[in-house]
């Protein structure tokens, strides 16, 4: 059996304690990990600079992969702060929830589709298989290329729940992981039709991002129809964490939900919530 002496217990303890989440050697600043959703993760960055220059002892680390990773990295200790940009589901209960914002999901088609308008019929057949032409939508005649989002991304889980749909009932062409992506794949391809944050497709639109965002139910899909709560498709920003927040976890998102940051959040095209 190995012999532990004072010395290389206390350089254990050191390894042990590094190793974890929020914890760092007392010589560096302690980081806070941020894991989740693509959505919120550049909110998260700018928010984390500003509370940065606030306490220069704390440095904040945000990873992507998807909303389900955060939840999962939140419930298993390996994150202090899960991204989640959606609801927390029944089963999630044993989550602490934040609201940060809120954030709206639009259709994009590329911005020289002449179709200005789908309903959600014409939708759900484009998605399932049941229209694979634009010509049987009042478009041109050219196959219709459906993108769709990954597993684990919340954006697909709301999108499938507005439309009573199921991942298996999705004829997909293109699989996509985050917003950025799913643009880029339809601003590159005239005839594709895909779904992302309101906040990011608008702003890469009036980047001059040739893309177009459609109306849903004849509300255009806008930040200020997210913000008077009259788009039917949004939905809320969250962070999330396994136990109660303490110390500088909660003081991070005690700082992410107030005013102090509601700049940054108009900036990335997010609804600031009022209190």
């Amino acid at each position: 059996m190995k012999s532990w002496n004072r010395s290389t217990f206390t350089l254990w303890l050191l390894t042990i304690f590094t190793a974890l989440p929020g914890c760092d050697s007392p010589d560096r600043p302690l980081t806070l990990t941020l894991t989740g959703s693509s959505t919120i993760a550049p909110l998260a960055s700018e928010i984390g600079k500003r509370f940065e220059r606030q306490h220069p002892e704390v440095r904040i680390d945000v990873q992507t992969g998807g909303s389900s990773r955060g939840i999962a990295d939140a419930q298993n200790g390996l994150a202090d702060i899960g991204m989640v940009s959606r609801g927390l589901r029944p089963e999630e209960n044993n989550l602490y929830g934040f609201t940060l914002a809120r954030d709206g999901i639009a259709v994009i088609t590329h911005k020289d589709n002449p179709v200005q308008q789908l309903t959600d019929q014409q939708i759900i057949a484009i998605y399932t298989g049941q229209v694979t032409n634009w010509k049987e939508v009042g478009g041109q005649d050219a196959p219709i290329t459906v993108v769709n989002k990954a597993e684990g991304r919340s954006t697909l889980a709301l999108f499938l729940q507005h439309f009573s749909l199921k991942s298996q009932d999705i004829a997909a062409d293109v699989i996509i992981g985050d917003n950025e992506q799913g643009i880029k794949t339809v601003a590159g391809n005239p005839d594709a039709i895909g779904y992302v944050s309101i906040g990011t497709a608008e702003f890469d639109a009036q980047q001059s991002i040739p893309i177009k965002l459609l109306p849903l139910g004849s509300v255009p899909a806008t930040i200020e129809n997210v913000r008077k709560g009259s788009f039917p498709l949004s939905r809320p920003l969250n962070l999330v964490t396994g136990t109660p927040p303490e110390g500088w976890v909660k003081e991070f998102i005690s700082f992410a939900q107030s005013a102090q940051v509601h700049d940054l959040i108009k900036e990335q095209y997010f609804v600031p919530l009022e209190k």
